[in-house]
């Protein structure tokens, strides 16, 4: 570590003049000026003189000068000698006004809250110890201070071959603009390879520093990305165009909420008191644009989750959706803090303006992360970012169709951001209960978007169309949100059940019409498609086509224009292909039944040495013709029923999706010393030729399958005709298996533990069969698939569990039997 300290030290004594060459043409440029206004912006609202600020990495003194001759007071701090003595130098009178020390930016020589202000430019990446840099400038920060950090991803061309691509245009662009190299400029091996010695190289940022400062101290974090746009000169666009530089705004935690009985205070409009709720009107951007909004503080600390409506003005179904999740969740439920914004485009909502902003022609979510001198809707990114944005963990924003626009409910979610983001992300999205979740494919513009590059985990949620809503699409959108928050961990509440879980589509097609004309589309959305299938024309007054529309890839119509007309470049129709990844439920079911499987082979081998085993062969061979039969036990877990029927002289073959209920079967077969053949396999997809079997039996299975309807479908196929399904289930999902109140003390369940009956819950939510009415929805399923002469047993609880013991199954069973014809 030292020798590495005294190699930066001793480029940068080499570099110092050249640098202060720099500082000088910004300080004589545009940028001095325009460096002035971004910092005098993000300084706490004190007098001057009252301010304590400290520069960290001054160099040649760029910050200390400008804001001296400004009539602030600074200290500033570099490791390197030399370079202090230049800044001295540059400095000349305004010393007066600046005091510097020589301390490493890692160890800061300075008491606790001496400081309102630490500012720091182009220093974290030439850090060998970041993490602990930024805890030390947390550390001299006074509660409530703030922390500007100016940075970019400088060397990650050295890890990143489409970097190193746009490193070496920039270079042409310099040269072909007869400017000064600013890297030619420089020993650059030698910085190459300091670069190479430093943990944020090959980080990507500023996602990584938000994070950082978020789980250490801090308690509002802002990332602006475009601010390269107002401080560099074109000569330093060009230069570092690859490389775009960041600024994080923070602000040092002060009193922690949730240990203290602190209201809403002007000060602080999105923090209220423990357990309590606050609604209002927030102002942003200054006072500039006041927006309708419920802060919930829960009991407990945790999180903050940001949920916004009307970044679009003319989709409704979010406004009311925020308006009833503002009202109906309950703070005592909460574990840290939602913020819901109800209509983000207030002014454009009220004047029936529609989604463009009638002042600058604008798409608000096009234009993230905005600016505070752009236009109106740039001015509101702007604010939404830096007040909204800093205070989030997780982001929910919600949308619907256009007034022009029909679609089928779906949800977005990141797609291009760190993998822990889009993993939260897509883990977000799996619980809205939509048919589709789209993998996002662009970083900014969007709120969402933006928020996700920047380190947030996002979605947006698409449901309602042609700018209306109706009281379902409003219930199914909390619904969405509400399982959301239970999955976040935010909400103490189980997850509601879905009909749907999403299928993933990770690439999309946004067709827009070359020309203005009448529009006929010939699809609806939610219809699937095929490559170079027509989805529409437009055409002229006098019927002409003007342009055709064809699918380039095989998917499904999400959303596309619904009104007669289309605008020249406007959005036409929008579609996507579904993604070749597996279903993770099925993972998840996996590694479930894996963590259970050691228990659940010692209660089948008990069961099999108790009463049960008859009870059930009676049940059984009710239904068996007979002769010698081949038999699949689909599902089969440790072999009970497969042990049964092997015991009756059947052939029988047992499947199951995980391998360590192969496994245990096998031993529990052996063990009972009858002939019995077992494999890995999916239930929803068994690995037979057509009508192998003479019967099929499962028992406590279709409960747990995803495509159960798929699976009934596969059944029938490899059952051979006249052949026999019997399937022994329950209503599992109308249940809550965490609730062991009323269970024997030696039951089962008590034996797998709270929390693993808490994750098979999470699951069974994300299983559409939870929600049906069964055995209805079993008889008619297998009756549209050609099952016949229906039997229907709602006793056989009854009979075969008489006694309250280890085995005993609270949920009343029902078996369904039937013949294929």
């Amino acid at each position: 570590m030292k020798d590495l300290l005294s190699e930066i030290e001793s480029y940068w004594t080499t570099r110092a003049e050249g640098y202060s060459e720099v500082n000088h043409k910004e300080l004589n440029g545009m940028q001095k000026e325009a460096w002035l206004e971004v910092l005098k912006s993000q300084f706490p609202e004190k007098a001057k003189e009252e301010l304590k600020i400290l520069d960290i990495g001054t160099g040649p003194g760029f910050f200390p000068v400008i804001l001296a001759e400004a009539g602030y007071q600074v200290t500033a701090v570099d490791y390197t000698q030399e370079m202090l003595d230049t800044a001295k130098k540059n400095a000349g009178e305004l010393c007066r006004n600046i005091t510097f020390y020589k301390i490493d930016a890692q160890n800061l020589e300075f008491e606790d809250g001496m400081f309102d202000v630490v500012i720091s430019r182009n220093l974290t990446w030439n850090l060998k110890d970041p993490e602990r840099a930024y805890r030390e400038w947390c550390r001299v920060l006074k509660p409530g201070g703030k922390l500007l950090n100016f940075d970019a991803n400088w060397y990650g061309y050295l890890y990143d071959e489409e970097k190193r691509q746009s490193y070496e245009e920039d270079r042409k662009s310099v040269e072909s603009e007869n400017l000064d190299d600013h890297y030619l400029c420089t020993d650059i091996d030698r910085m190459e390879k300091i670069a190479l010695q430093m943990p944020l190289s090959a980080i990507n940022r500023p996602s990584w520093d938000r994070k950082l400062l978020k789980e250490n101290g801090f308690s509002s974090v802002a990332v602006d990305t475009e601010i390269w746009k107002r401080v560099w000169s074109q000569e330093e666009k060009l230069n570092y165009h690859s490389t775009p530089m960041f600024m994080i705004s923070a602000v040092k935690a002060g009193e922690d909420v949730w240990s203290c009985d602190k209201g809403v205070t002007e000060e602080n409009p999105l923090c209220t008191a423990p357990g309590t709720k606050k609604s209002g009107f927030l102002k942003l951007g200054g006072g500039e644009f006041a927006l309708p909004y419920t802060v919930i503080c829960g009991s407990n600390p945790g999180k903050t989750v940001l949920i916004t409506a009307a970044v679009h003005a003319g989709e409704h179904v979010g406004i009311q959706a925020a308006i009833e999740l503002a009202e109906n969740l309950k703070p005592e439920k909460i574990n840290g803090r939602v913020i819901i914004v109800k209509t983000i485009c207030r002014r454009e909502f009220e004047e029936r303006s529609g989604s463009i902003c009638r002042e600058d022609k604008k798409n608000l979510n096009r234009v993230f992360p905005g600016s505070p001198k752009g236009t109106r809707m740039e001015r509101l990114a702007y604010a939404v970012v830096q007040t909204l944005h800093s205070e989030t963990d997780f982001y929910i924003d919600i949308h619907s169709g256009d007034d022009y626009e029909e679609l089928t409910p779906y949800i977005y979610f990141a797609g291009r951001a760190d993998t822990d983001v889009m993993e939260m992300s897509r883990k977000m999205a799996e619980q809205a209960d939509v048919p589709y979740m789209v993998k996002s494919n662009v970083d900014s513009g969007g709120s969402y978007n933006y928020a996700a590059s920047c380190g947030i985990p996002s979605v947006l949620i698409e449901r309602g169309q042609m700018g209306g809503w109706t009281q379902e699409e409003v219930y199914s959108t909390r619904k969405d949100v509400h399982n959301i928050l239970c999955c976040l961990g935010i909400y103490n509440e189980m997850r509601n059940y879905s009909t749907y879980y999403p299928m993933e589509i990770d690439e999309m097609r946004y067709q827009s019409s070359s020309v203005f004309g009448l529009w006929y589309p010939t699809k609806k959305p939610g219809d699937l498609i095929k490559a170079g299938e027509y989805l529409g024309c437009t055409k002229d007054y006098e019927g002409n086509v003007l342009e055709r529309s064809y699918s380039d890839l095989n998917g499904v119509i999400l959303y596309q224009v619904a009104s007669l007309q289309v605008l020249k470049d406007g959005p036409m129709i929008a579609y996507g292909k579904f993604s070749s990844g597996k279903d993770e439920r099925k993972e998840k079911i996996t590694n479930y039944w894996t963590k259970r499987s050691d228990s659940f082979m010692e209660q089948r081998r008990a069961e099999l040495h108790s009463d049960m085993a008859d009870k059930w062969m009676k049940e059984l061979g009710a239904f068996l013709p007979e002769g010698k039969l081949k038999i699949l036990d689909v599902g089969c877990g440790a072999g009970f029923f497969s042990i049964l029927l092997a015991k009756m002289g059947h052939e029988v073959m047992g499947v199951d999706l995980t391998p360590d209920m192969i496994k245990h079967s096998r031993e529990l077969a052996e063990e009972e010393g009858v002939s019995c053949t077992f494999e890995v396999m999916d239930a929803e997809k068994p690995d037979f030729p057509d009508e192998t079997f003479d019967v099929i039996v499962s028992r406590n299975l279709t409960w747990t399958l995803p495509d159960a309807a798929g699976a009934y479908k596969e059944w029938i196929r490899v059952l051979k005709s006249g052949g026999i399904l019997i399937n022994a289930d329950a209503n599992y999902g109308a249940d809550n298996f965490a609730d062991t109140t009323g269970l024997p003390s030696n039951h089962a369940h008590f034996t797998v533990g709270d929390a693993m009956m808490q994750e098979c819950e999470e699951i069974k939510r994300q299983l559409p069969i939870s929600s049906y009415i069964r055995p209805a929805w079993d008889l008619e399923t297998l009756g549209k698939l050609g099952v016949s002469r229906f039997s229907i047993d709602l006793g056989i609880s009854n009979r075969i569990y008489t006694k309250k013991d280890e085995f005993y199954n609270p949920t009343p069973m029902f078996l369904v039997c039937g013949t294929k014809k």
